[in-house]
This record gives structure tokens, sequence and C-alpha cells, in this order.
């Protein structure tokens, strides 16, 4: 038998104000033997593009991103980014910003249908912190006084962090659905 597949709505601000239905993205996700299933469809806002090319790129929180933050038992977690265009970065990190392993590998598509993009991915389990429990999701779009910092499950603070692991959800709380 197949693990459920959850569903997460990013539909707030970093901070909670509630966001238009058209600026939500949906991440959709299973954890099984092989590892992480990652389905997305987000608004396309037409930031600018890396320079990289397609597939893992350092520094892509400041482009046009969804992200997906995972931890487990210890004070291990993953950060997952993924962009519109192809480009993707995975993080592995050991307490608050402290980053292990980076740029790691991950099967990545994607595809722009005018307002809107998609993407799928797969992470091998080996890439996933112990026993992934909590789980919260981001998407970042904008720029300058316009960026814009969107929430899964808002966090606190008086500016955008995304690494506040004591603030993720509990993956076995979240609504399921039928397939990735």
């Amino acid at each position: 038998m197949q693990p459920p597949a959850y569903f997460i709505q990013i539909a707030y601000t970093w901070d909670g104000i509630k966001i238009p239905e058209l600026e939500t993205a949906a991440i959709t996700f299973r954890i099984d033997h092989s590892g992480l299933h990652v389905a997305i469809q987000a608004r396309f806002h037409g930031d600018k593009t890396p320079a990289a090319l397609p597939g893992p790129t350092d520094r892509l929180w400041e482009y046009e991103v969804v992200e997906l933050f995972l931890s487990g038992d210890d004070d291990r977690y993953l950060e997952i980014e993924f962009g519109p265009h192809g480009h993707f970065l995975v993080l592995q990190l050991a307490g608050i910003r402290n980053v292990t392993k980076k740029l790691l590998p991950m099967a990545y598509a994607t595809q722009i249908t005018g307002s809107c993009w998609q993407a799928t991915a797969h992470l091998p389990l080996s890439s996933l912190p112990t026993n992934p429990n909590r789980i919260n999701a981001y998407a970042i779009h904008g720029s300058g006084k316009d960026r814009r910092y969107l929430a899964a499950f808002p966090v606190p603070g008086y500016k955008p962090d995304f690494h506040q692991p004591q603030f993720f959800r509990p993956i076995a709380g979240l609504a399921t659905t039928t397939s990735v």
C-alpha cells in the first residue's frame, strides 16, 4: 500500500495575513521508500530569471521561488527551493541556518503555462532528515518594496524568517489527498 499524499496551501503572508486566492501556491507531497515526491502549482509572477542554467542554483531565494522545509526527530532539517524555470536548491541543515550540505541533486521538472507554473520533484530518501515528521512551506516573489514573503503556516518575528523549525507543523495533521 502506498503512503498517503499530503496537501499544503501557501495562503498567508509570512506573518499571518490571508492572501488573495490568485496568489496562493499548492504543494502536494508524499514520502515513501524511495524518498520525497513533490508536486507544485503556483502563480507565475514573471520575476527575473537566475543567470545560471536550470539545475542546482545557489541563492535561489533571491528569485521567484516556492520553498519546502522538512524536519525530523533531531535538529536536522531540509530546505528545498523550487524555481519556475527549472532551477532548484536543496540544503541540509543541522541547527538553525547551519548548512551541512548544499546543492544536492534532485529530479526536477517545471512547466510555465500562462500565469501559472507547475513542478514535480523527487529527492532520494538518503537526503531527508531522520524520520521526517514536521513541515512548512513558503513562496517568495517580487522585488524591492514589492517583494512578497508568503507562508503555509505563518511564523513570528519582526521580519520574514523561515528558519524556525519550532513552528513547522506535524505532517500527520495535514490534509491528505489521493496522489502526488
